[in-house]
């Protein structure tokens, strides 16, 4: 009896091991929910972290700055590197980067006094209170940014770098080299941005 029993349940395992490799090896396949874009995106935000090292004090999410897509499209990117997904919010650049106000970034500038946005790594560090209220300070990692400090290149609010001004003015307004946010995104990066984290800025054009 026992060994009729064992014969038909070896009988129904082998028929279900052999019914499930007939099935199509695309039934198992999923789906990247990831666009090519945030790919990329967080490509570069793990190379951005293996470049900085020890310096950084956490590497769950990475801000990158992307300077080669217009100032009305969000281009600041909320890297997580640990649930492996990407936000994304409106930034302004510097008055010296762009300086016809077309909306686009025409050259980046270390150079102290000339009000351009800098290319590179920098490391979030704390929150202060600034001429621009609640801001986070920055410090250069890249020779293209080491003056951020000395020049007060830090991240901040600013009601120029708001969806509501795009719709009135097709771009947003300009910084002093600052990475200005939307009061309401800027709250993202306070809580998921600083204290020791990286920010990188470059002219990627991912869209």
């Amino acid at each position: 009896m026992s060994t009729a029993f064992d014969r038909r349940n070896l009988l129904k395992v082998a028929g279900a091991a052999a019914a499930m490799a007939a099935l199509p090896t695309r039934a198992f396949a999923q789906a990247s929910p990831l666009s090519e874009r945030d790919r990329k995106l967080l490509d570069i935000a793990r190379r951005e972290v293996d470049r900085a090292g020890s310096t950084l004090w956490r590497t769950d999410i990475v801000g990158i700055a992307d300077y080669g897509v217009h100032s009305a499209i969000p281009r600041f990117h909320f890297v997580n590197l640990e649930a492996g997904n990407v936000r994304s919010f409106l930034v302004a650049h510097g008055t010296g980067s762009d300086p016809d106000h077309s909306g686009f970034l025409q050259q980046f500038s270390n150079i102290e006094g000339s009000n351009a946005t800098s290319r590179g790594a920098y490391i979030t560090w704390e929150w202060y209170k600034g001429r621009y209220g609640t801001s986070i300070r920055l410090g250069g990692l890249d020779q293209d940014n080491s003056n951020a400090l000395p020049r007060a290149i830090v991240m901040h609010s600013a009601d120029y770098a708001t969806q509501a001004h795009v719709e009135k003015w097709g771009r947003l307004g300009r910084s002093n080299g600052c990475f200005a946010m939307s009061p309401e995104d800027f709250n993202e990066a306070l809580w998921h941005l600083s204290g020791g984290r990286l920010l990188y800025a470059d002219r990627l054009g991912l869209v």
